[in-house]
C-alpha cells in the first residue's frame, strides 16, 4: 500500500483497559504473537452498536477472564485517542482495512485475586501477565503505541502507584 492510500484508511474503533490493582499498579500482559517482548493492556474492538464501556468489560472477560464483578470502574479517557500502525504493519493487520485504531479508554480497579486471572481462554492472547508501573508500563509497551499509552497514563495519573 502507498502512503497515501494508508493515509485514506479509517481508524478501526476500539476499547482499551487500564486495570490496576489496590497499590495502585497496572495490568500488563505479554503478546502471545509476539516472537519480541510486547507487553500491553487488555484493549479490543468495539462490535457494531456496542457501547464503549461495556465493550470494555467484554474485553477484560474475552481476554483474562475477568468479569465486570470483579472490576470497579474509575475513569474513562476525555476523548478518543488514536494511534497509527507501522506502514508495513497496515496491509496484514485487520485485512488492510485501517491505518490505526481509535480508542476510548477505561480505568478499573481490580477487587480479584491475582488466582482470579486467567490467560488461557477460548482464543488466548497473552502469554503472561505482571503488575508493573507507570514508567515501566511506557517502557514495555511498543513504540507505536506509546503515545496512546503516555496519553492513557497522563489522565490517570492521580489513582496510580
Amino acid at each position: 500500500m502507498t502512503p497515501e492510500q494508508v493515509a485514506m484508511l479509517p481508524y478501526r474503533p476500539c476499547v482499551g483497559v487500564m486495570m490496576i490493582n489496590p497499590e495502585g499498579l497496572i495490568f500488563a500482559a505479554q503478546r502471545i504473537d509476539s516472537p519480541t517482548p510486547a507487553w500491553q493492556m487488555p484493549q479490543g474492538g468495539i462490535d457494531p452498536g456496542e457501547n464503549p464501556g461495556l465493550a470494555a468489560l467484554r474485553e477484560l472477560e474475552e481476554e483474562i477472564s475477568v468479569p465486570p464483578t470483579l472490576v470497579a470502574p474509575l475513569a474513562e479517557t476525555a476523548d478518543w485517542l488514536t494511534y497509527d500502525l507501522p506502514p508495513e504493519m497496515v496491509p496484514t493487520i485487520w485485512g488492510g482495512r485501517f491505518r490505526g485504531q481509535k480508542q476510548r479508554w477505561f480505568l478499573m480497579r481490580y477487587l480479584g485475586g491475582d488466582d482470579q486471572i486467567n490467560l488461557a481462554t477460548e482464543h488466548p492472547e497473552f502469554s503472561e501477565w505482571r503488575w508493573i508501573g507507570a514508567a515501566e508500563m511506557l517502557d514495555a509497551i511498543v513504540p507505536f503505541k506509546r503515545q496512546t499509552y503516555a496519553e492513557v497514563i497522563d489522565q490517570f495519573r492521580d489513582w496510580l502507584a
